[in-house]
């Protein structure tokens, strides 16, 4: 799927949340990777923070963001697998935003080719909640690397064709 020339580019605001209970602003590589792929791209990051893995922590960060007008959309790393401290999808969940069920399934296709059977084990997801999408992924570097040049590289480029979710941005609350 080609990337159509012709088109403007335009860039989005993203914030990203990186979600641990070990990880410091000194030794947050996954966001760090994020933060250089979408600079990289030509998109301009809006926000970035580091929170605990608590759900009601989680939920405040995000309506704050969503409700913020210079966030389109927000990338959150960690918090998606299945041990008890994992509660980022179930925060996202808690936004009663719209599932968008392709990226987890289209994530976890691109991660089998790389990792396995071991991709059942994530639990990636988005949404879309009050025109702001939302996108969860795992925490480690080659996940987020995985999303983004898989995934988020070209449905974050307006030139992308056939479609992308930089167009529909301005329906998203209709």
């Amino acid at each position: 799927m080609p990337i159509d020339d012709s088109r403007p580019f335009k860039p989005v605001r993203i914030a990203l949340l990186t979600i641990s209970d070990s990880r410091s602003a000194a030794d947050d590589r996954s966001g760090d990777t994020l933060e250089q792929l979408l600079a990289e791209a030509g998109h301009i990051l809006a926000a970035r923070a580091i929170i605990k893995d608590e759900a009601d922590l989680i939920v405040s960060r995000l309506h704050n963001w969503i409700d913020d007008p210079e966030v389109d959309v927000v990338i959150t790393t960690g918090g998606t697998g299945l041990t008890g401290r994992d509660v980022t999808p179930e925060a996202l969940h808690r936004l009663d935003g719209k599932d968008i069920p392709g990226f987890g399934e289209l994530f976890r296709w691109l991660s089998y080719q790389k990792i396995g059977t071991s991709t059942i084990q994530s639990r990636a997801c988005a949404i879309v909640a009050r025109g702001t999408y939302i996108f969860a992924l795992p925490g480690s570097t080659g996940a987020v690397k995985d999303a983004w040049e898989g995934i988020l590289a070209t449905q974050l480029d307006s030139r992308y064709r056939p479609c992308n979710f930089v167009e529909l941005m301005p329906r998203l609350t209709e």
